[in-house]
């Protein structure tokens, strides 16, 4: 059985991605059908240069809807491609459509990373506990302070083209004049991405010392560090992610703990609603949730549910079994040795681990089933 924590890592690979859903990675550099303009219609040639009449095949094409706008259309020749058709749309952009199976394996991958991240949380409150404990301004207590933020405040990580770009703010990009400091107090007020006004209390002795030191510093950017020549550096989105793959040894960044705390909530507020008797009661049970998770995270329900939220807390809830199961792990996890986390983030992990368990065993199975459909008989 492949270990659910190391799953994310197993599948990033696209052509380890094609083997666990069972498909043939294939390339539109190679020989594939080409699409030719007929009327008002097309008609699809086959890399031998004749005309494609198999109903079957011409399903498949259909069932793609390609848009008719697209040039240089390639498709791919095999119904088990991993990549089932290529083009250019009208700006000239690269277009893709995969195969239903390589998305779902994609898909879950991208989700698998929301488990690595947990698991990695742990050793991340650690060294960042240690490192705010430094003296001065160095580099490591400024980041560490950042990533504390990230996860008390869920403000964004901020990038310095979307701040000249569009006057938007998140973290690394924070004047002085967004931040107030009174005694243990720090009070954030700025505008973030796509215009969302932001206005957080945060009762920190040690953060708002903290601020306090960065805002007595020459220029206007609110986090900078001192550096070991005595020179004062803007702290960038860069240096924040830079810290956290340091500290991990793994590919996690900023927006993880965004991703992580939209999972959490999303569990928590769906815990404390009703069960429900019908499908309807479900499906506005969930809009609820999203939307209490959305106003916490600052973005749209619609964002919120696709990037932000594990979808099998969502899809364990709707089958019934959510509630039920965060109470039974959630004991027996944390005296399994996650007792670095909170209560409701063990049960959300042991969630997962469980659900993605499962998952790479479906993988597997459809992995060896279409190996074994490709081998040619003896």
């Amino acid at each position: 059985m492949v270990d659910a924590a190391d799953t994310a890592q197993v599948i990033v690979d696209p052509r380890e991605a094609a083997e666990a859903a069972g498909l043939r990675y294939v390339s539109d550099a190679r020989p594939g059908i080409r699409r030719k303009k007929a009327g008002k219609g097309f008609t699809y040639i086959r890399p031998d240069g004749s005309r494609l009449t198999e109903p079957d095949t011409l399903r498949r094409i259909k069932a793609l809807a390609i848009p008719p706008a697209w040039a240089d259309v390639w498709i791919c020749p095999f119904a088990d491609g991993h990549i089932q058709a290529t083009g250019r749309d009208i700006k000239g952009r690269k277009q893709y459509r995969y195969h239903a199976r390589f998305r779902a394996v994609r898909e879950s991958t991208k989700y698998e990373h929301v488990v690595a991240f947990a698991n990695a949380l742990p050793s991340i409150r650690e060294r960042v506990r240690q490192d705010m404990e430094q003296r001065g301004l160095p580099r490591e207590k400024v980041l560490a302070t950042v990533v504390h933020l990230l996860e008390t405040t869920l403000i964004r990580v901020g990038n310095d083209d979307y701040a000249k770009q569009n006057n938007s703010y998140g973290l690394t990009t924070l004047k002085n004049r967004h931040v107030a400091v009174d005694g243990n107090e720090v009070r954030f007020r700025f505008t973030g991405k796509s215009g969302k006004q932001w206005f957080l209390r945060l009762r920190d002795r040690r953060v708002a010392k903290i601020m306090k030191a960065c805002q007595d510093l020459p220029g206007q950017e609110l986090l900078q560090y001192v550096d070991e020549a005595g020179n004062c550096q803007d702290v960038t989105s860069t240096d924040v992610n830079d810290y956290l793959k340091e500290i991990t040894g793994k590919d996690i960044t900023a927006k993880d703990f965004r991703t992580w705390a939209g999972t959490v909530l999303a569990a928590m507020a769906l815990a404390e609603l009703e069960s429900f008797d019908s499908a309807a009661q479900a499906k506005r049970h969930l809009r609820a949730a999203v939307e209490k998770v959305s106003a916490r995270l600052g973005n749209t329900p619609t964002i919120c549910r696709k990037c932000y939220i594990h979808p099998d807390v969502l899809n364990s809830y709707m089958d019934g079994k959510l509630i039920i199961e965060l109470k039974s792990k959630a004991e027996s996890e944390l005296r399994g040795g996650m007792e670095d986390l909170k209560p409701e983030e063990a049960a959300v992990l042991a969630l997962l681990r469980s659900r993605l368990a499962k998952e790479a065993e479906r993988q597997q199975r459809s992995a060896a089933e279409g190996a074994s459909a490709r081998r040619p008989a003896a």
